[in-house]
């Protein structure tokens, strides 16, 4: 079937950014010494993710070299398998490092009284030296070693996104053992649905969180996780117990402040410890969404983890040594271990604990009110260079014509050079809006990827333009296409599909928990059960919905949702955001967002399109605009991608990472009994849609 003049324009968006020095970049750099290493004949970035993908084990060759990870040990090959995707081959079978080595001696070789990590909450500053993170990694790994924490062990953070958070993991993964986070703000049973899985022997926990002007007692669900944990050993508290507050912990719980689990360490970096460890070893454990089950355990390996952060570092984010990097994110989010690699390359970390519409200046009055330039503030006050945060945010500033360059809010935002969008898709009209809002000189990098493979599968790059609508390129060394519902590439043919992977790559999962034939069989049937090669192996099957755009300089992506969101009535698949970007586009002020969802019942033979909306404060919903909406998507889109229900709903359902919960509430509205988990951060929301599917 043919596409409709919009579907094909989808991604082609208006050029909006070109690098003025592409030469002056380092992935220019590592082109040209591939170039003439290799005698290649590479011109631009399109040739170079060609031989990316053609020679993947000269590719990752020189990434090990040219990002300059530490090795104490030499590989005996790059990888097992250049096919074979499952089960998961060996990336430098033979190699021995150790991760936090990696982060806290980077290749760049820091001044050790330069500045590692600036930390702000809502109303307090901190920053610490490169000297003074190893004194404290090195206290804080002594703590564990006196409670006999070894290689394998998990260690849990029940923290804020604060520099205490990046002490812990790092000095766990000093020793070999496996670091987890999850938000304070979070609840005990999305806690224990996770920790409960993994059994940690030690835990991290914040006393108190400060949040949107409030101080916060963590405490009384401290207590509550702690009961159910029975593998705990000790739990040690940030930074100590208040005064006056109490914690009754079981009896063979230790309780320590942070000071008292350091003890008398020497905080002599000659004492650190770097076990030397395969390259596979688990570093990072992270969870599915879990929103109608119980989340499952993905767990991360070392060096593919820092293999493809520095890739994404240095190359598609051109992050240079001192440059200060910034993700508005919690330490649940696998954009917190995107951010903390920033080390590795030797960035200054810039950490926020807090609201984003709260953050006050050191000049700022105490008090103060909640403020929409928080952010920009905080860009301007800690001279940010990398700005990341979310899709939805950048939305909401847009909707409500926040421009902080601009009389009479006037902030340099000088020393911005990108911004980093991700969790969903990003709106063409948002893409324009950020260039006008922050600045015409900045890299906007729309990037997709996840926690399945803690990092990204659609990356910026300073070679190739942004067009509005579109992540600029595929990332290096990713093998990514888009499929139909049959295993036929439409990638070629601009047709909307499947993402799929179709050659290893290192920061595959290298197992879920817990090890072993259960753990396998999770892992086998989250990604390798749908999509095959020729010879017959699974190919890596993402669950996002997209669509490929080719340019002279390298294909862009655009993103249509997730998978199970792709909406198909009469055999007609398209994705969610196209009717997302339809609201934005058209309906500010009127419609604060929207839920497209597919609706089959029992017994139905087609699928209902069924388009919820929630609207703006003050504003009403009626017959005459669920026409409007309507007329809009068919004039904007085609008459097939028109919902054939419009609705109002008081809420959009989000998981904790403020992504749409599109697959539960199809199964609500199609009748199914669904029980959703603690993963749905306003599930007051769902009984609005049980209560509608029983009505409809």
């Amino acid at each position: 079937m043919s596409l409709t003049e919009a579907e094909k324009n989808v991604g082609a968006g208006e050029e909006l950014w070109r690098h003025k020095d592409p030469s002056a970049t380092q992935m220019h750099a590592f082109l040209r010494e591939v170039d003439a290493k290799y005698k290649l004949g590479l011109e631009n970035y399109a040739d170079l993710y060609q031989w990316s993908v053609e020679s993947l084990e000269d590719f990752w060759r020189e990434v090990v070299r040219f990002t300059g990870v530490k090795l104490s040990q030499q590989p005996t090959q790059i990888m097992s398998s250049t096919n074979v995707m499952f089960p998961r081959p060996d990336f430098l079978p033979g190699a021995r490092l150790n991760f936090a080595e990696n982060l806290l001696w980077p290749a760049s070789n820091p001044d050790p009284a330069s500045t590692a990590i600036l930390a702000a909450t809502e109303s307090t500053r901190e920053s610490v030296s490169w000297s003074a993170l190893r004194d404290r990694v090195q206290a804080c790994q002594h703590g564990m070693k006196t409670l006999g924490v070894k290689s394998g062990d998990r260690v849990a953070g029940y923290v804020g996104n604060h520099v205490n958070a990046i002490v812990i993991m790092l000095a766990a993964a000093s020793l070999g053992a496996i670091w987890t986070g999850v938000s304070p703000d979070s609840g005990v049973s999305m806690v224990l649905d996770r920790l409960k899985q993994i059994e940690p022997v030690l835990l991290f926990a914040d006393a108190q969180q400060e949040y949107n002007g409030k101080l916060h007692d963590v405490l009384p669900k401290v207590k509550a996780i702690v009961a159910e944990l029975t593998s705990l050993k000790a739990v040690v508290l940030l930074p100590k117990l208040p005064e006056g507050s109490e914690l009754s912990l079981p009896e063979k719980v230790k309780l320590l402040s942070l000071g008292e689990f350091e003890g008398q360490a020497t905080r002599n970096h000659s004492d650190m410890t770097f076990e030397q460890l395969p390259p596979d070893h688990p570093v990072y454990i992270l969870y599915s969404s879990g929103t109608t089950g119980a989340p499952k355990c993905i767990v991360h390996g070392a060096v593919g983890t820092l293999l493809q952060h520095k890739k994404e570092h240095i190359l598609h984010c051109d992050i240079k040594p001192g440059e200060r990097l910034f993700y508005f994110t919690t330490c649940t989010w696998m954009m917190w271990h995107w951010l903390v690699s920033g080390l590795a390359v030797g960035a200054t970390l810039v950490l926020y604990d807090g609201s984003p519409m709260r953050y006050t200046t050191s000049s700022s009055p105490p008090g103060s009110a909640p403020d929409d330039l928080a952010m920009p503030r905080l860009i301007d006050e800690l001279e940010i260079n990398h700005f990341g945060t979310s899709a939805k945010y950048l939305s909401l500033l847009e909707q409500k014509g926040i421009f902080p360059r601009k009389a009479p809010n006037n902030l340099s935002l000088a020393t911005l050079r990108a911004i980093y969008n991700t969790a969903s898709p990003l709106a063409p009209s948002t893409f324009r809006y950020v260039y006008e809002a922050f600045g015409s000189d900045l890299m906007l990098s729309s990037i997709t990827g996840g926690t399945d493979i803690i990092s990204l599968f659609g990356a910026g790059s300073p070679l190739a333009p942004v067009y509005a609508g579109e992540v600029q390129v595929p990332g290096l060394g990713m093998a990514i296409r888009a499929f139909t519902e049959d295993g036929t590439d439409v990638t070629e043919k601009q047709q909307p599909g499947d993402l799929v992977c179709v050659k290893p790559f290192p920061c595959q999962p290298v197992f879920f928990w817990p090890p072993g034939a259960e753990g396998e069989a999770k892992y086998e049937k989250s990604y390798f059960q749908r999509f095959y090669a020729e010879d017959k192996h699974a190919l890596w099957h993402h669950g996002d919905f997209v669509q490929f755009y080719p340019h002279a300089t390298g294909s862009g992506l655009v993103m249509l949702g997730r998978s199970d969101g792709v909406l198909n009535p009469a055999g007609i698949r398209f994705g969610s955001a196209e009717i997302y970007n339809i609201i934005l586009r058209h309906f500010p002020g009127r419609i604060s967002d929207g839920l497209c969802i597919g609706r089959r019942r029992d017994g139905e033979a087609d699928e209902t399109v069924v388009l919820f909306v929630k609207m703006e404060q003050g504003q009403k919903f009626d017959e005459a605009l669920a026409k409007e909406i309507k007329t809009t998507i068919r004039g904007d889109l085609s008459a097939r991608h028109v919902p054939a229900i419009v609705d109002e709903c008081p809420d959009i359902p989000m998981t904790i990472n403020g992504k749409k919960i599109e697959s539960a509430i199809k199964q609500i509205i199609s009748g199914s009994k669904v029980k959703t988990s603690a993963s749905v951060a306003n599930a007051e929301c769902l009984d609005f849609y049980r209560a509608w599917a029983e009505k409809n």
